[in-house]
Formats: structure tokens, sequence, C-alpha cells
């Protein structure tokens, strides 16, 4: 990443510009060296949890595998961030599938995050 960029991503009030910078860069040489530091920016400047979402719904359709760290910093962030849930419920499905209302139970026996995210949506159950 040159200078110019850095700079532009460092006045990144929202998220958009790291979120867009992200999606048109995730091929190149340097962007695995690049991760930590742009999933870092979007966490500590997005103040709706609109972005945070939108790149763990990217980097999970890409490779959930290769950024399983960075997916998890981003959804922790999101269930923080996203106090109206508005971006939750679409996460939830992203990332453990439309049906994940039917596998609930063992959702939450197995993952932190989605229990989490679930008792922020369905706070009485469903």
């Amino acid at each position: 990443m040159d200078d110019q960029i850095k700079k532009r991503l460092e006045n990144d009030e929202s998220g958009l510009l790291t979120y867009e910078y992200i999606a048109n860069n995730i091929n190149n040489a340097d962007f695995p060296q690049e991760i930590d530091q742009l999933v870092d920016k979007i966490i500590e400047v997005d103040r709706t949890g609109q972005f945070v979402v939108s790149t763990a719904r990217y980097l999970n359709a890409i490779d959930k595998e290769c950024y399983a760290n960075q997916i998890d910093r981003l959804i922790k962030a999101a269930i923080t961030v996203d106090r109206e849930r508005a971006y939750l419920g679409v996460l939830a499905a992203s990332i453990w599938g439309d049906d994940f209302k039917d596998r609930a139970t063992s959702l939450i026996a197995s993952d932190d995050n989605f229990r989490r995210i679930y008792k922020r949506l369905y706070p009485r159950g469903i």
C-alpha cells in the first residue's frame, strides 16, 4: 500500500473507504500483510456496524478459513456496535446459513459469537 492510499485510509471516518480498498485489493500480493490493519481501521471507525458486517460477510465469502481470525474479530465488533440490530440478521445468515434459526440450539452450544448474536436478535426466543 503506497503512502497516498495510507493517508486516504487514515482519514476514513466511516469505514467505507477501507471496505472498498479491501474489496478492490484482496488479490494483491501485499494484502495478507495489510488485512489486520485494515480490519482494525474498520472496527475503529464504523459506528453503525454496516461496514464491519459487510467486511465479515465479504471475507467469509472469499475464504472463511484463511480469514477466520479477522472474521471473528469483525463479528465481535458487529455484536458490540450494531445496537439497532440492523445488520446482525444478515450477518447470521451469511456466516451460519439461511437456516441458522433451525440449527440455533446446536450453534448456540458450539459458537459463542452465534450465541451472542442470537440473543441480540431473539432476546425472548423465537
